[in-house]
């Protein structure tokens, strides 16, 4: 448990940190969101883009009180990210062991009865989000609660087909206006449960109509099974927890998918605490920077970030899953968390809402597996009128780029470093359609980002 002392230092140590980093923060309360003209992206309700940057917090409400959350929500905050994604019902003994004030969710196992206190917990962590410019990417319930997904676990099936449209309409009736983003699924397959998911999301649209977005989580099997639900209004994957292994593919197919919706990878490979991790599941802040790049430079509209102690709220005395072995409190800084977020604000240095992934950007062979590069950039496709082109190189590689798709007869351009943020000019020069580079150093695991500027913009450092 968190001592005083902890707390306080820890405090201190994020305000330093946010200082430091300087990923601003969002502006405000959070605005209600929509979905983009070319549904392809999240929008705020005056039309400016939303970049949906997660952190994975499966157990803040059932296991952390209002000071652990408020420290936690308050570092991410921070560091400028813009969802926190939990659930009502958690996965680690969610029904049956109760929450830091041991309260649970329910009143005597019946899924009719809500326990207000243990609600009213979750109301404050909302609200305390709210107050830092956060939405909650809220899962109503694990999935292993839901429709009899777990064959032989008690409770498999506590929310059901003839209870889940209450369950959801009574969560909407207390966040409807709340800056709740709702996520279904969790972490399973629609397959054997999906007339209760279908339910639950008829709950929450009688209430909140269209005014709140619906996604689903499934598990790394998903291909696709609810997406011409019309509830649904944009996609998830879950990609693999290892080192050695891609999304781009998921985020491509899931992208091609008719009718258009936005897509993302909202459960990629988690960061581990260095030294923590066995050797084929080490996770560390190069692959999180791979699966975050990647996929959205493959068309995902945003993205999502975990790390094993945090997602679980991991602590002395608590159950354990996926080889936490440090407290939550002590593992709010890794490596991959901090570079994260200059994702998001490389993304929106340039115009977001035309930009489209384009691998005829890359001239020359493209490589595949660990190395391979992805490319992204403004305009239609098949035509050349792109004012930014991006690349990522997941490793020391020299490439041949098709600038021709910039129709500008002059161009500028940076190479974008991902650990730091730091943004370093290319010398500007005309545009001859093809032109190779080459990465600035030969480390063969530092990766990069090439932006190339129609020379004519006004485009400011990254």
């Amino acid at each position: 448990m968190i001592t005083s002392f902890l707390r306080t230092t820890l405090a201190v140590f994020s305000i330093l940190i946010a200082g430091l980093g300087a990923i601003a923060a969002p502006l405000g309360p959070p605005t209600p969101l929509a979905i983009s003209e070319n549904s392809r992206y999240l929008v705020h309700t005056d039309g400016t883009p939303f970049f949906y940057l997660a952190d994975t917090a499966w157990e803040l409400f059932h296991r952390l009180d209002r000071e652990e959350a408020e420290l936690y929500l308050r570092n991410r905050a921070d560091k400028g990210f813009t969802v926190i994604q939990a659930v009502a019902l958690g996965e680690l003994e969610g029904l049956t062991v109760g929450n830091a004030f041991n309260e649970l969710p329910f009143i005597d196992m019946d899924a009719s009865r809500p326990n207000e206190q243990y609600f009213a917990h979750v109301d404050w962590i909302v609200e305390k989000a709210a107050s830092l410019g956060l939405y909650i990417g809220l899962l109503p319930s694990w999935g292993c609660w839901v429709g009899g997904n777990d064959p032989g676990q008690p409770n498999n099936d506590f929310i059901n087909g003839n209870n889940a449209a209450a369950y959801g309409a009574y969560l909407a009736q207390r966040y409807v206006d709340k800056p709740i983003i709702w996520i279904l699924g969790g972490d399973r397959m629609p397959t054997n449960s999906r007339a209760a998911w279908e339910a639950m999301a008829a709950g929450i649209r009688s209430v909140v109509g269209k005014d709140q977005l619906i996604s689903y989580h499934p598990s790394l099997e998903y291909n696709g099974e609810l997406h011409d639900a019309p509830w649904l209004d944009f996609t998830m994957i879950q990609s693999a927890h290892s080192s050695s292994t891609t999304n781009y593919v998921g985020i491509e197919r899931e992208y091609a998918r008719m009718p258009v919706k936005p897509c993302m990878d909202s459960e990629p490979a988690y960061e581990f605490p260095p030294g923590t991790a066995p050797a084929h599941i080490d996770v560390g802040p190069t692959q999180i920077r791979r699966n975050a790049y990647w996929a959205i430079f493959a068309g995902a509209h945003g993205h999502a970030y975990g790390t094993h102690p945090v997602w679980q709220m991991y602590d002395v005395g608590r159950k354990s899953e996926w080889f936490a072995q440090s407290p939550w409190h002590q593992n709010l800084d890794l490596p991959g968390v901090s570079q994260l977020p200059f994702l998001k604000r490389l993304m929106l240095s340039r115009p977001f809402l035309t930009r489209i992934p384009d691998q005829s950007v890359i001239a020359s062979d493209i490589p595949q597996g660990l190395a391979r590069l992805q490319a992204t950039r403004d305009g239609v496709a098949g035509a050349q009128d792109a004012t930014y082109l991006m690349v990522y190189f997941p490793q020391h590689a020299r490439a041949s780029i098709n600038t021709a798709l910039i129709g500008s007869p002059s161009l500028k351009g940076w190479w974008f470093n991902p650990r730091t943020g730091v943004s370093t000019a290319i010398e500007a020069w005309a545009n001859a359609a093809v032109k190779e580079f080459e990465t600035p150093n030969d480390q063969e695991d530092a990766d990069w980002i090439l932006i190339i500027d129609d020379g004519t913009k006004t485009y400011q450092a990254p």
